[in-house]
């Protein structure tokens, strides 16, 4: 289903409590496939994916959640918006299509987002899981933990001249290290293209945002109840770096996959769900 939420009094009452105009006009609707019944819990995606990523585990939260699993601005079947250029404005679309509160999970890029939207919208997250992510995925003087200009760079080059390519090209890279790497990424590449082609602008922004956004010093402003989930043998995001995620924000608790890289919600799904259910059903 189309996760067009109606214009409510709610949210325009909201909105106006956290000093923030309403235009009905600036709304952008995603797309937004919804199962279940119960609490709701919200899935968003990595760079040049899609949703439909998450198919494998969301039966199982479906048991016992509401979950709504978003395409990000240009991605799948979500239309792109010269409003999502940047994490600001991507992370206020997609806060746009979540639910007035819910748990939110984000996956690599879709991490960074939701912790910007737990940032700007605290009231509506209050439960965050952060998946494969960090708060700055650029190596920095003072951050080793992310990747060298020479890796998003060629990425860069890469979409002007295959873009399919370029994305299977960093399918790879994901799955790097894992002990499951090629059932893993059989998976992805096998769905990769199921809600349809990324807009070029949609990954030319994505990467914009990979290469320069730093949450770093946000990270103490994040409310939510946090869990931080990585991969052992994750070469994009290192435990590492998910450990200094995890600190930063207070009462945050940080658990590493065993043999898993950069998809554990693929190649190990089990460890995955248990780590995340026993999360989800704390008070």
């Amino acid at each position: 289903m189309r996760g067009q939420r109606p214009e409510s009094q709610t949210e325009r009452s909201a909105a106006a409590r956290r000093g923030q105009p309403w235009h009905r006009a600036h709304r952008m609707s995603l797309f937004r496939e919804t199962t279940g019944s119960g609490p709701d819990v919200a899935l968003l995606h990595g760079w040049g994916l899609h949703g439909g990523l998450f198919a494998g585990i969301v039966p199982a939260l479906s048991e016992r959640y509401r979950v709504h699993s978003l395409d990000l601005p240009g991605h799948g079947r979500s239309r792109w918006s010269k409003g999502a250029g940047d994490l600001e404005g991507l992370a206020r679309q997609v806060a746009e299509n979540l639910p007035e509160s819910c748990a939110l999970l984000g996956w690599s890029l879709g991490g960074l987002v939701a912790l910007r939207v737990a940032t700007l919208f605290p009231a509506r997250v209050p439960t965050l899981a952060l998946v494969a992510t960090t708060p700055c995925f650029r190596k920095r003087r003072d951050w080793p933990h992310g990747l060298d200009d020479t890796v998003i760079d060629g990425v860069a080059k890469g979409l002007a001249r295959d873009w399919r390519g370029t994305i299977n090209d960093f399918l790879s890279l994901q799955v790097r290290g894992d002990e499951k790497q090629l059932e893993t990424l059989r998976t992805l590449k096998a769905s990769v293209f199921a809600h349809g082609e990324p807009s070029t602008a949609a990954l030319e922004a994505g990467l914009a945002v990979l290469r320069t956004a730093d949450l770093r010093d946000e990270l103490g402003a994040v409310a939510a109840r946090t869990l931080v989930l990585s991969g052992e043998y994750d070469r994009l995001t290192p435990p590492a770096a998910a450990a200094a995620l995890a600190a930063g924000i207070e009462g945050a608790r940080h658990a590493s996959i065993a043999r898993a890289a950069h998809a554990p919600f693929l190649s190990h799904r089990e460890e995955f769900l248990a780590l995340l259910g026993q999360f989800l059903g704390e008070p």
